[in-house]
């Protein structure tokens, strides 16, 4: 086996990592494209040991077709934010690529993915403002929808009117 150094600049520091050549064939069977899930496995030195790192997520396009300098970008969403990384296909710093599921789309590209998300992040969002609103804010909608249903629902009418009337004991004894 030939073992080729590659140069990969972390920090302003360059260090040269040990990497066998792939087997072109291999990558070219995968045959990816944009819409598939796929985890990605890559080499990363730390303190002297190389470790697997695993990248999964949805393939946003692919670049350059088969040729030597083709790239696939994926996107993953990583504790609610979301993150992009470009792969080269033939690289030796990528132990395996697994292809989790295949889906059909419609498009080559998916970067219309990224404003899709953030539209329904922001969606969301506000939904979920509403739903913490205030008890005052609660009871006056309530209050409104009582008022504005004729006797449809005469026991909820009567269950406000009633806590209304209420008078605190406190201000009994004071009067």
């Amino acid at each position: 086996m030939i073992e080729y150094t590659s140069l990969i600049r972390t920090n302003m520091t360059i260090s040269t990592l040990p990497f066998a050549p792939q087997n072109v064939m291999n990558r070219k069977e995968l045959k990816l494209r944009a819409g598939d899930t796929v985890r990605v496995y890559t080499k990363i030195e730390e303190k002297g040991k190389i470790r697997l790192q695993m990248f999964e997520g949805l393939i946003l396009a692919t670049k350059h077709g088969a040729e030597t300098g083709a790239t696939f970008t994926v996107r993953k969403i990583s504790h609610g934010v979301g993150v992009e990384r470009v792969f080269p296909l033939y690289s030796p710093a990528i132990e395996k690529i697994e292809i989790i599921k295949r889906s059909q789309v419609r498009r080559a590209k998916l970067y219309y993915l990224r404003n899709k998300v953030a539209r329904d992040i922001r969606r969301k969002m506000r939904n979920f403002i509403e739903f913490f609103a205030s008890t005052e804010d609660l009871q006056k909608a309530r209050d409104a929808a009582i008022a504005e249903t004729p006797d449809v629902i005469p026991e909820l009418k009567i269950e406000a009117n009633q806590e209304t009337t209420k008078i605190p004991a406190t201000e009994n004894k004071e009067a």
